[in-house]
This record gives structure tokens, sequence and C-alpha cells, in this order.
């Protein structure tokens, strides 16, 4: 049985402190996404009304918060909708690769932690870095499911660990 280890607190990395760190050709042992799927529901059709889950202020969000927003959502619509009356995306995927340095405990610790003032840490996850007013999901549903879809995004937006907004709007 596989036992995964303590994760830390989403708040710690809620902020960006670090320019943003992408490049996974030089960086070994990234954890893959936890995110599993960006298009949900029925992909191919056309519906006249789009909600949208958009962030009022930048931050970043961490690739098992964004899932778990997904499954909130997702769950919640396939509940209340049909599967093909719906199509529910995130629209951000987790590029920043999250680094941690290990803090030394025991005898000796204050002596070994001497080198380490500017460690550069090793990847523990990712994490989607947002900017205010970009969209993070949205549903796009027929008329008479656009207070479900609004209740399913309310739903997701507690997962965030950014203040959102919903906004729906009509194609035309």
């Amino acid at each position: 049985m596989k036992v995964d280890k303590a994760m830390v607190k989403g708040r710690n990395y809620r902020i960006p402190s670090t320019p943003p760190y992408t490049r996974r050709e030089y960086i070994d042992g990234i954890p893959q996404p936890k995110i599993v799927r960006l298009d949900m529901g029925n992909t191919k059709a056309e519906f006249p009304c789009r909600v949208e889950l958009i962030a009022k202020e930048g931050g970043q969000i961490r690739d098992n918060a964004l899932e778990s927003a997904r499954l909130a959502a997702n769950k919640y619509l396939e509940t209340n909708l049909s599967p093909d009356s719906y199509h529910f995306r995130i629209n951000v995927y987790p590029h920043i690769v999250l680094r941690e340095h290990k803090m030394q405990t025991g005898a000796g610790a204050d002596r070994l932690s001497q080198g380490m003032r500017r460690a550069f840490g090793r990847p523990i996850g990712t994490a989607a870095r947002i900017s205010p007013g970009q969209i993070i999901a949205f549903v796009e549903v027929n008329e008479d499911g656009v207070e479900k879809a609004c209740e399913a995004l309310k739903r997701a937006a507690y997962k965030i660990p950014v203040e959102t907004t919903i906004i729906v709007s009509r194609k035309s």
C-alpha cells in the first residue's frame, strides 16, 4: 500500500514569490499534474449560454486544487443535468513547477543548514499562475441549465484559493 507524504499547505504557494519556473527540460523529478481531464460533457455541441468562473485577483492555483474544483463542479453537473446537455472546461493548466527546500532536523541541523542559505529546492508539484480577469473555467449550457451551471461553478470556486466571480453571457 502506497502512502502519500503530507502536502505543504496551499496558502504557502498562493501568492507567487519567485519567477515562473516552467522549463521542464532542465528539471528532473517533476510530479505529474493531478488534474486528469480538462474537457467534460458534450464537447462537440453548440450551446447558447456560457457561464464563466473569472479570477478577481492574481495568484497561483495548485494542481490538486484544480482537480478538486473540477470534481466538485462536474459531479454536480452530472447529477443535475444529462451529460449531453453541457460542456465544462477547465481553462488553465498547471505549468509552473513548485519547489521546496526541505529543512534539516535533528542533531547538528544548524551546522548542516548553514550552506543552504540560497538553496534551489526540489520539485514538489505544479501550479497554474493566473492574472486578474482570467477565465479559470466555464460551462456552456442551454438556457434551462444556467442556474445549475452557476451552482456548479460556485461549488468549484470554494476549492480555488483566489477570489472569483461568476459571469453569465449569451452567445450571439
